[in-house]
């Protein structure tokens, strides 16, 4: 195992990048700098390479990176305010340790003095590295962090793409009551992103007809949730919903399907959205479960070029149907900044609190720490493709309000 304290790669060679994305199952190259005088940027990030983050890192956010580098070199370079400059990529595994991610990052923005960071995976770590990013002035644009706490903490320097707890929880309750269920169960994991989740939807429930018949936590890293499962079956709820990590939901999914336990709502979390979660499952298994997503192909034609080059890149491989999507905005609009400003990391960060952006996603604008622009939504596995189908204003499909049996 890689020493946590070593200088992160710079310009990594194939072997490295390929030995890096091996979680996710290829071999890919970082791309090659744009030839010139000018100076590269350097950009920095710790991701996980190993370790339980890897899973979800290495779908929804480092083949962005890559992607993204290569295309901008191949172009030239980023546009630092009309001057065209290589990127460099600084990076190193973080092993899905929160220590090692932090001393990372705080080696690469006090040591290193990088030009510019990406963030790394998931709510728990940008919550230990967002205020250090904070403290060293580095403008944070985290596409894979859900947390109100962190909107809470008001650090002028980072920014959530994701959409948070309280307009995802409102918009799957808003789903559900309009569809008649009354009574919904409800399991999570036992971290900040499931906690707070969890406590968004009960206040989402307040109101609404829908009774909540069981809650049930669960610890990270759970290898069984059958007797949980089998204690929800009986008692027959109208909606399942698990706040889950990507091995969780296809546990949760194939666990399901071995009982026998198929509510009209079947609804997960982190992961659904995933190409491998309907390679799991399968196509004719998916059909119908619910779960966090935001986006497709079919969203905007920038979102139908980001897909097909991500595909093409990765040898068939799918960004996913949610976290990808604005991990890719957010490049975007790091893009669009620098292009602007410059490299003025304060000049940034102003830049990208005060504009509304123009994304594959759709408009993204900030109040705070918060995308306050971009709705929550439901998205649902049909033939083969994950939908956005609530709210109807942003629907790629019409919801399936009928989940058929597990295939």
């Amino acid at each position: 195992m890689a020493d946590p304290t070593a200088r992160p790669t710079r310009g990594l060679t194939r072997r490295q990048a390929a030995q890096g994305l091996a979680a996710a199952g290829a071999s890919l190259a970082l791309p090659a700098l744009a030839q010139g005088s000018a100076p590269p940027v350097r950009i920095g990030y710790a991701i996980a390479r190993t370790g339980p983050w890897a899973g979800g890192a290495q779908v929804s956010q480092e083949p962005n990176y890559l992607l993204w580098a290569e295309q901008v070199n191949a172009a030239g370079g980023l546009d630092v305010k009309g001057v065209r400059r290589p990127i460099e990529l600084v990076s190193s595994d973080d092993r899905s340790e929160v220590e090692t991610c932090v001393r990372t990052y705080e080696k690469l923005m006090a040591s290193d003095k990088v030009d510019l960071v990406l963030p790394p995976w998931g709510s728990n770590a940008n919550f230990a590295v967002a205020p250090l990013a904070n403290r060293y002035g580095y403008p944070f644009l985290a596409p894979t962090a859900l947390s109100r706490r962190l909107v809470e903490m008001r650090l002028p320097y980072f920014f959530l793409l994701l959409q948070q707890p309280a307009p995802m929880t409102g918009a799957l309750v808003d789903m559900l009551k309009a569809n008649g269920v009354k009574t919904l169960a409800v399991i999570y994991v036992d971290d900040l992103f499931g906690l707070e989740n969890y406590a968004a939807l009960k206040v989402a429930l307040q109101g609404s007809g829908i009774s909540m018949v069981e809650d049930k936590s669960y610890p990270g890293g759970v290898k069984d949730l059958s007797p949980v499962l089998r204690s929800i079956k009986d008692k027959n709820p109208d909606a399942f919903v698990g706040f889950t990590y990507p091995p969780d939901t296809i546990l949760a999914s194939k666990q399901a399907k071995e009982i026998g336990f198929n509510p009209k709502f079947f609804y997960a979390s982190v992961g659904t959205a995933f190409q491998l979660y309907k390679n799991v499952i399968t196509p004719a298994g998916a059909e119908g479960v619910l779960g966090m997503g935001s986006w497709n192909a079919k969203t905007s034609p920038g979102a139908k070029a980001y897909f097909d080059a991500h595909t093409k890149k990765f040898n068939g491989k799918e960004p996913d149907r949610w976290a990808s999507g604005h991990c890719w905005a957010g490049l975007e609009i790091l893009s669009a900044a620098v292009a602007k400003v410059g490299l003025d990391r304060k000049a940034i960060r102003d830049y990208v609190a005060r504009t509304e952006h123009s994304t594959i996603i759709g408009k993204v604008r900030f109040d705070g720490s918060e995308n306050v622009a971009t709705p929550g939504t439901v998205g649902q596995w049909q033939n083969g493709e994950f939908e956005v189908v609530w709210p109807r204003a942003v629907a790629t499909a019409p919801l399936n309000a009928n989940k058929p049996a597990w295939k």
